[in-house]
């Protein structure tokens, strides 16, 4: 075999380019983890165009949790208080497709329901929207996205008329002014940051802005921090376009020729002076002007965002009105300027590629499209009005629904919902109510398998061949390059397997990825997302590509909406007019904190792959709360105090961690450890599920709760050792 792999690391959405060698190859040193065991080498691919040879931490140590505590076989049992057995494969499939037609044909397809990831590479996506949209006519298929991209994706679609980060990971080295808004990104997305924080070392002149209620790496680096009150970035960002205004740094030719909408923003924001902005935000009048004159003064700028805006009740018309600015001065379309959204997850831009949420299908098309619908029928051989004209249910729905007995079958595929669902304590009751739960993954334990009826094991990273897209729209193909353990199999052949047991046997006739791939991009033909000249072959040979990338125009592109023509029926841009609302669940004297949450630098979402590596369990040992010293003088706790944190749907335990990096009257959690890892430290067993209308991405990020001093030191144990003993037998 070749010295290494080329591949992409499939934690978070930078998508930086990995190479891959052997435990052991002639004449070379041997790579062992922490415990001494032989393990693949991995190192940054310098020839990727994204990262340039730089990995972080979870990059650099994902080999090592490739053999630890895997899901070897399908497991089995008729309740959950029955021990799980071990089961064959036909057995598994006979199961799960006797039940999908039972549910089928009593309770009707709307009662199928399937949780997936943006940890699927695009052919499993691909292949799960055509078994439950398209043979099965449910668009009961949601993913984590819609914990994570869900409010980009629809400020994309308002604004420009479809969805699509319009930006490149070039601009971070061609800005003149860096706008970093609900991002923490020196540790969510650290390559990013590399990248920008080096640029920005070099250049004096050039601005960076952070805006975040904690002091985070990221906001260290900052030419300007503004420590904001949860819940008032509207405020802040139609105030900085009150002064833009007023100051007359504004683009009127692009405004008149390019977007539609103007004068109801620009009445809007008249009401959004610095006096009162200041008051609503917790930040100085000064602090607002340089923001806005950073903004005003550069020829370039750029935005960046992630949860901290995504993950709000608010979140589409946060994104709108980051966009708001972009589209008064003119900064869009251009090298160093635009609006980016920084994906959450690896392949979260391939699957909203893919159709990958309950509004969507495949090639950025809408369910409420008739055209959109039709399109898709007629590719997938399907009779007209297959395809459900009714979004289906959104991750939060699939919950409810489990409450009521409309979900008569919950099918949940490489994600973890009993830690990073919301209101955690209903979420797993209504698990517990599930009539029939299949769980896919590649781990186990985790806390979700606890709820299932049927697992089945998945293949991962390193095991199955497919690609994944970036937040920067680059296309990457990821090669197996080892066999899967035990019987496991890649995503996408399960579910193709399934569809073929229930008659759909030419639907479901592919050889390997490949082909999937390829009947997969014949649908993004003359749509947004054209990747007709995009094959696995193709990205073999050449390495990662970006799309728009067509069969008539095969050359990359590097940024969308060059020519100032956006994808709205009149091809203008359109403004979005938004009055701040604030959190869904402001503090009041009961509960007087805001409680925010986020990641750390080396965990991964819920710690199913990083728990189980020494290095990173050694980084970030165990949870904790960050509260700033004022607050801890009134609640009179000290550094590894504990303090039980109270919300109005449940409680957890952290130890104390008094520090200024976090605003008064806000306190910060990190989101990693679920029941396997910690006692009692669930971030989400206190936020709540309120959405964004738009989106239905629910507000992770800010909820109202109090704090109360343990008497008794009851400092939260982690998880040290690896959860192996409930395992064993697998």
């Amino acid at each position: 075999m070749t010295e290494f792999t080329k591949t992409l690391c499939p934690y978070c959405g930078v998508g930086c380019g990995l190479e891959v060698s052997p435990p052991a190859q002639l004449g070379k040193p041997t790579h062992r983890d922490s415990q001494g065991t032989p393990t693949w080498r991995v190192r940054g691919d310098k020839a990727h165009p994204s990262s340039q040879g730089m990995v972080c931490v979870k990059g650099a140590t994902i080999a090592e949790s490739l053999d630890k505590n895997r899901l070897h076989y399908p497991m089995v049992r008729e309740s959950l208080d029955q021990k799980f057995r071990r089961a064959s494969w036909d057995e598994a499939f006979d199961i799960i497709v006797k039940r999908i037609q039972t549910v089928r044909f009593t309770q009707g397809p709307e009662a199928i329901c399937m949780y997936g990831s943006g940890q699927f590479q695009t052919e499993d996506y691909y292949i799960a929207q055509k078994l439950l949209k398209g043979c099965l006519g449910s668009n009961n298929f949601d993913a984590n996205s819609r914990l994570c991209m869900s409010s980009a994706v629809a400020g994309y679609i308002q604004s420009f008329g479809s969805d699509g980060p319009p930006c490149c990971y070039e601009d971070l080295e061609l800005t003149d002014c860096a706008f970093l808004i609900g991002t923490n990104t020196a540790e969510c997305h650290p390559i990013i940051f590399n990248r920008l924080e080096k640029y920005h070392k070099k250049n004096r002149k050039v601005k960076m802005i952070v805006v975040d209620p904690r002091r985070t790496p990221t906001a260290e680096a900052a030419d300007l921090h503004l420590a904001i009150r949860p819940g008032t970035d509207i405020d802040l960002l139609n105030g900085i376009a009150h002064l833009l205004m007023r100051w007359g740094y504004i683009d009127p030719g692009f405004i008149e020729d390019c977007t539609s909408n103007f004068p109801s923003y620009a009445e809007v924001i008249r009401h959004y002076s610095p006096e009162v902005v200041s008051h609503q935000c917790g930040i100085s009048v000064e602090d607002l002007e340089t923001a806005a004159r950073y903004w005003g003064e550069s020829q370039r700028v750029l935005s960046l965002w992630s949860m901290g805006v995504n993950q709000s009740s608010e979140g589409t018309a946060k994104v709108r009105t980051i966009i708001n600015l972009h589209l008064m001065t003119g900064q869009i379309g251009k090298l160093g300027a635009g609006p980016f959204s920084l994906t959450g997850q690896p392949n979260a831009m391939g699957g909203r590629e893919a159709g990958g949420l309950a509004h969507l299908l495949p090639g950025y098309r809408l369910v409420k499209n008739p055209q959109h619908r039709a399109e898709v029928e007629e590719l997938w051989g399907l009779p007209s009005g297959r395809i459900s004209p009714t979004p289906g249910l959104t991750a939060w729905d699939m919950i409810t629904g489990l409450e009521n007995g409309a979900v008569g079958m919950l099918w949940i595929a490489a994600t973890n919902p009993a830690v990073s669902m919301p209101d955690l304590e209903r979420t797993k009751a209504a698990l517990l109510r599930s009539p029939f739960t299949v769980y896919q993954d590649a781990y186990y334990p985790t806390e979700t398998a606890a709820y299932a009826h049927v697992l089945l094991p998945a293949a991962q990273w390193s095991e199955k061949t497919g690609v994944m897209t970036n937040s920067e729209r680059r296309v990457t193909l990821c090669p197996a390059f080892r066999q899967p353990p035990g019987e496991a199999k890649a995503d996408w052949e399960i579910f193709a397997e399934v569809g073929r047991r229930l008659g759909y046997v030419k639907e479901f006739a592919f050889a390997n990825s490949s082909e999937v791939y390829s009947e997969f991009v014949k649908l993004t033909r003359d749509r947004p997302c054209d990747m007709t000249a995009i094959t696995h072959e193709r990205l073999q040979v050449q390495g990662p590509l970006q799309w728009p990338c067509s069969s008539t125009n095969p050359t990359p592109s590097k940024r969308l909406y060059t020519d100032l023509r956006f994808h709205t029926p009149d091809g203008r841009a359109r403004f979005a007019a938004y009055h701040s609302r604030g959190l869904a669940e402001p503090p009041d004297p009961n509960y007087p904190f805001v409680l925010t949450t986020g990641r750390l630098y080396g965990h991964w979402h819920t710690q199913t792959r990083t728990g189980r590596i020494e290095k990173i369990r050694q980084m970030h040992p165990e949870p904790f709360i960050e509260i700033h010293p004022r607050d801890a003088a009134i609640l009179r706790v000290n550094d590894n105090q504990s303090v039980e944190v109270r919300s109005r749907r449940g409680k957890a335990k952290f130890p104390v961690k008094v520090t200024r990096a976090i605003a008064p009257g806000t306190v910060f959690v990190p989101m990693h450890w679920g029941a396997l890892w910690a006692n009692n430290a669930e971030a989400n067993a206190l936020t709540h599920p309120e959405s964004c209308p738009d989106s239905l991405q629910p507000e992770l990020k800010a909820c109202a709760v109090q704090i109360v001093p343990v008497t008794v030191d009851l400092t939260v144990a982690s998880y040290q050792r690896q959860p192996s003993r409930q395992a064993a037998h697998l």
